[in-house]
């Protein structure tokens, strides 16, 4: 009898557990229904659109971080680290593509090199650029500099090549000396491939140096960007991966349309070299 009784107050309170999981399951149930109407009604209703708090987070954390956070420098220090990368681009490929007007060795040389390399993505040579540079601020030079190095060499190869033969017979015929032909007319010349080649140079470049980032982390003081967002995201945040991604084509669009144009501008339209 005892183990009967023990058995119907275990059924009982087997039965009032069931029911207190069912009622607590009705009623998750009631307000998840509930949750996900004012979710809806907030995605076509007029008055709480979901996408405008996220616009206001971004813009707040942009604010934020600009002025009371380090993404000003950081963004400072993406764009001098891509500058200084850029030049070193430049400087290697007037030096490559002078080599190759001067000996046809260099030339075929350095037509091979450039078919082997310029397929190439920088990141495709990670592990040996880590074992030569490390894992600093160097390597990721090293990265952005092997991305931008062959647009700018192929395209003022291709100007040097376009640029009529008469152009330099008449600097021979005014007897000037070789250095001054390369400077005054091929390199004028082939300003407009040049500028060509340094504006597809950036864009590879750009996107490179975030990319290292990402996989480096931070090789500067505060790192920039591609550390700003790496940061982001391993904390889960949504606006500010926004906020970065943003910033990128904030950069982008101003070195583009302002920096780039700029150049033009003054050089090429004012010569006579481009359409205005």
């Amino acid at each position: 009898m005892v183990a009967y009784g023990q058995c119907l107050v275990e059924l009982e309170y087997t039965h009032h557990f069931v029911v207190l999981a069912v009622v607590e399951g009705l009623a998750v149930s009631v307000f998840k229904r509930k949750r996900d109407k004012e979710i809806l009604a907030g995605l076509v209703g007029p008055k709480r659109f979901i996408g405008a708090r996220m616009v206001e987070e971004v813009v707040m954390t942009i604010y934020d971080g600009v002025v009371h956070g380090d993404l000003i420098w950081q963004s400072l220090y993406s764009v001098g680290m891509i500058g200084v990368s850029l030049a070193i681009s430049g400087g290697l490929a007037v030096a490559l593509a002078l080599l190759s007007t001067w000996s046809k060795v260099f030339e075929s040389l350095i037509d091979t090199l450039t078919a082997l390399a310029h397929p190439l993505p920088g990141l495709a040579l990670l592990p040996l650029i880590i074992m030569w540079f490390g894992t600093g601020s160097g390597a990721v030079a090293a990265i952005v500099v092997h991305s931008a190095l062959w647009p700018v060499l192929v395209n003022l190869i291709s100007g040097f090549k376009s640029m009529p033969a008469i152009y330099e017979d008449i600097g021979k015929s005014l007897s000037m000396s070789p250095a001054a032909i390369t400077l005054e007319i091929r390199l004028r010349a082939s300003l407009a491939y040049l500028v060509s080649g340094l504006k597809i140079g950036w864009a590879r470049g750009w996107r490179a140096f975030i990319s290292a980032e990402m996989v480096f982390g931070a090789v500067g003081a505060k790192g920039g960007i591609g550390w700003y967002i790496l940061t982001q995201r391993t904390f889960m945040n949504t606006a500010g991966l926004f906020a970065g991604i943003i910033l990128v084509i904030l950069i982008g669009m101003l070195v583009e349309d302002v920096l780039f144009a700029s150049i033009e501008k003054h050089t090429l339209e004012k010569w006579g070299m481009k359409a205005v």
